[in-house]
């Protein structure tokens, strides 16, 4: 799989769902859309397996999917991959562990921030936003 992959629900559940070993990966503790400082994202660790983006969309929705009434940091919340902000992320797998971790970058004015969620496979969902 090249880094430039398109990632579909399914795919994204066999990866997630792979066997994985014992890790202390510095982004262990990112259950809920985590800000990760540019200089603590372990790029060394972790490689990049596809995106999550539709190719086809120039402005993906920000519209966020909670209907539990969850939060985008919660860690309960689901991982709607054709909602905000999982249809703007990339795919990475620890190359330690194999677990994935999603990234998305936020940006606006003047700041930058990296925001990672680790890839819980039960949580993974995909719902047409246009029915939300």
């Amino acid at each position: 799989m090249s880094d430039d992959t398109s990632i579909d629900r399914d795919t994204l559940q066999a990866l997630a769902s792979r066997p994985r070993t014992a890790c202390d990966c510095e982004l262990a503790g990112c259950a809920g859309w985590d800000s990760v400082a540019p200089h603590r994202w372990p790029a060394d660790a972790l490689v990049r397996v596809g995106t999550l983006r539709d190719a086809e969309l120039t402005e993906p929705t920000f519209a966020e999917h909670h209907p539990a009434g969850t939060r985008l940091e919660s860690p309960e919340a689901p991982l709607a991959l054709r909602h905000y902000p999982c249809n703007r992320a990339d795919v990475f797998a620890c190359q330690r562990c194999q677990g994935l971790v999603l990234r998305y970058d936020e940006t606006g004015g003047y700041y930058f921030d990296i925001r990672a969620r680790r890839v819980d496979p039960a949580l993974i969902v995909d719902p047409d936003p246009a029915a939300d």
